[in-house]
């Protein structure tokens, strides 16, 4: 068995290699170069042939540095930093080679259980990696339309007064692109606005130019010509960035739909013709759950894996979701319940908006919040405290490889609570 402790940085690494028999051996750093990466998985299989006996520790389980190591066979324990800093000694001093070493002699631990790093495939890679970019542009696209609505309520009432509350819609982006200030929508007549609605594709036409000429009627509290001149570029600049927005959220929501069920959808029906191959294992199975549509069910199922089993017991899951709570008990302090930090949060921001989606399709969902919140748990509280219960139902089912089936549930709950009462 050969360990190898990596302190990763941006433009290179600090390697320290160890042997059971002595202790650490070796220690030298390499570049972040296709060369450096080739030469330390060759003086690492030259050390040691068997390249699932390279047990590699270092404090990061993504980048091109790791998946290179996975690819070439190696056993790759991915830590915390913090396990590294309890290690460091009394000054706790940061020193990178020292680093390297303490992950060597991690490596070498017999006593410390070190989970090793599971891989996501093809299919569940590009499920989580477009999961992830969708998020982020959903709160791109928050951020924007809070901007623009301000740029608005300065300079152009008007806009605000037709969008009312559908300030995302792109015939309205549309608008906002063609004509940036109430100035220029004024000058439009109602033919143009008519052809304009048109060739969006607006359902009424006429009934939007008549909403556009009567709010630029509409009297107003005048604004500094100056500002409608600077807020101009910066509310089309707006416009053009929810619209890419829109169009790339659209795109991966299709995306997530073919990745998850092995075929395209249309109008949310089943693909006729799926390849099995080409699907995420178990995507029927989370496509099965109250509250889990394309996009929320491939964040869910992205950035759970394709290896479902390498969590032991639903607990595990919980823990990893971060909706399992924390007990302290210790002397004469009393029983303490408190929310776990440590945990993937994407999957546990996934399962938090998923337990309150949940309550809109699942009645003993909405009546098991409403126990919660009666006994004095706060809205978030209650909502953690069902998605932990959705983990475990959801760990029963891709344990089982069976849809989930709310009738089902809801008989064997009853049957629980009986056997308790």
């Amino acid at each position: 068995m050969l360990a190898v402790g990596i302190d990763w940085a941006g433009e290179f690494h600090d390697i320290a290699l160890g042997t059971p028999e002595k202790g650490v051996v070796e220690q030298f750093r390499i570049d972040h170069k296709p060369a450096g990466i080739a030469g330390l998985v060759q003086r690492c299989l030259a050390l040691e042939p068997d390249p699932a006996e390279v047990r590699v520790v270092l404090e990061t389980r993504h980048g091109l540095l790791v998946e290179a190591l996975v690819d070439a066979g190696f056993t790759v324990l991915p830590v915390n930093p913090d396990l590294v800093a309890r290690r460091r000694g009394p000054a706790r001093k940061k020193d990178d080679p020292e680093d390297a070493r303490i992950c060597c002699r991690l490596a070498l631990d017999p006593y410390l259980d070190l989970h090793a790093l599971v891989p996501h495939g093809e299919v569940a890679g590009e499920l989580r990696a477009i999961a992830r970019d969708d998020q982020r542009a959903s709160r791109d696209q928050t951020r924007l339309v809070n901007r623009l609505r301000a740029d608005l309520a300065a300079t152009y009432p008007a806009a605000l007064a037709v969008a009312i509350d559908e300030l995302r819609a792109p015939n309205i982006l549309r608008m906002l692109e063609r004509w940036p200030s109430q100035p220029e929508l004024a000058k439009a007549t109602r033919v143009e606005l008519i052809a304009f609605a048109r060739a969006g594709r607006h359902t009424g036409p006429q009934r939007f130019a008549d909403r556009v000429i009567e709010a630029v009627a509409r009297p107003a509290l005048p604004a500094r010509e100056y500002m409608i001149r600077a807020k101009a570029t910066s509310i089309r600049l707006a416009a053009h960035q929810l619209l890419a927005l829109h169009e790339a959220r659209r795109s991966w929501e299709k995306r997530m739909g073919e990745l998850l069920l092995g075929g395209r959808r249309i109008r949310d029906r089943a693909p006729v013709h799926p390849d099995r191959a080409a699907a995420f294992p178990g995507g029927d199975i989370y496509l099965s759950f109250p509250g889990l549509g394309d996009r929320l069910a491939a964040r869910v199922a992205g950035e759970i894996g394709d290896h479902p089993d390498q969590y032991g017991s639903p607990n595990a899951l919980q823990c990893y979701a971060g909706a399992a709570p924390v007990t302290r008990r210790s002397g004469k302090r009393d029983f303490v319940v408190t929310r776990r930090l440590a945990h993937n949060r994407y999957l546990g921001d996934a399962v938090h908006q998923w337990a309150w989606c949940s309550l809109h399709f699942s009645s003993w969902a909405r009546e098991f919040y409403q126990s919660k919140v009666a006994a004095g748990k706060s809205h978030h509280a209650a909502l953690r405290a069902l998605g932990n219960r959705w983990l475990e139902v959801l760990w029963h089912c891709l344990a089982r490889n069976v849809k989930y089936d709310e009738t089902l549930h809801q008989a064997n709950r009853q049957r629980h609570l009986s056997a308790v009462a």
